[in-house]
């Protein structure tokens, strides 16, 4: 796991716009260097303004969106992201993702797209979100450029073993929002008391160790000491016994959960 996108900054929900923009200026002011976006977020102009006022050279910047489903018939693809390119003020992207499998999405048309855009250097890398194990090894066999990231929902209480084996097996780097399930984290007696132990809060520990399973977390955030508080968890190392104690949390909870999406179908 390439530790300079880990943390990364989640802006889901982030849609105004001059928060978000504030939101990503500090955030790269306090040492994050990955940004997610996407154009169902309706945020890309304000993340690109965040990212172009901060005092960070772009190259150094690590700028993933995503291609809303609706959008994923091959010539909706290449408009749609053109519009992303100006939104967000850049000639490229780090990383462009295929945001869920549904909708518009066809796994042969879509992702042949995807591979031009690698090709021709807009989008540096390809990934794909949501993307269950079936659906993550049919990506890999039909692109020619490779899957660099899958994201989806996983914390503590959505630990995902099956969908971080399958990122395992194919060399790709799983990616997880909602790593604090929402706040939810905050209370529970597990993480509460590792929190304890170590100085630091339930979020940290939760972020710790999505961490500590090489999962790269994208916590949302937007006012400084929150952001501040999310990016310190990098400094946390939990002990194996902490890990496994984490590991043996029973409660299970999905937060996102379309009706399309793969596992409901």
């Amino acid at each position: 796991m390439d530790e300079s996108l880990s943390p990364g900054l989640g802006t889901s929900g982030n849609d105004e716009a001059a928060q978000c923009a504030e939101s990503v200026e500090t955030a790269l002011r306090l040492g994050y260097r990955h940004v997610d976006t996407a154009q169902m977020y309706d945020n890309e102009a304000a993340v690109g303004e965040g990212v172009a006022n901060a005092a960070v050279d772009r190259e150094d910047v690590f700028v993933a969106t995503k291609i809303h489903p609706d959008n994923l018939a091959p010539a909706d693809v290449r408009s749609t992201f053109e519009e992303s390119l100006d939104r967000l003020g850049t000639d490229y992207v780090d990383l462009l993702y295929v945001h869920w499998p549904m909708s518009a999405y066809d796994a042969a048309e879509t992702l042949a797209v995807f591979d031009e855009l690698y090709a021709d250097g807009r989008a540096a890398n390809v990934g794909v979100s949501n993307f269950s194990p079936d659906l993550l090894a049919e990506a890999v066999d039909l692109l020619d450029a490779p899957v660099f990231a899958n994201q989806f929902e996983c914390h503590p209480f959505l630990q995902q073993d099956e969908w971080r084996a399958a990122c395992e097996e194919h060399g790709v780097m799983p990616v997880a929002y909602c790593p604090i399930a929402q706040g939810e984290v905050v209370g529970h007696p597990v993480l509460e008391s590792i929190a304890d132990d170590h100085d630091a809060t339930a979020a940290q520990v939760s972020l710790a160790w999505l961490d500590a399973k090489g999962v790269v977390p994208i916590p949302k955030a937007t006012g400084e000491p929150h952001l501040r508080e999310n990016w310190h968890a990098r400094d946390l190392e939990l002990s194996d016994g902490a890990v496994a104690r984490i590991d043996d949390i029973e409660r299970e909870e999905r937060l996102i959960d379309p009706d399309a999406a793969p596992w409901n179908r």
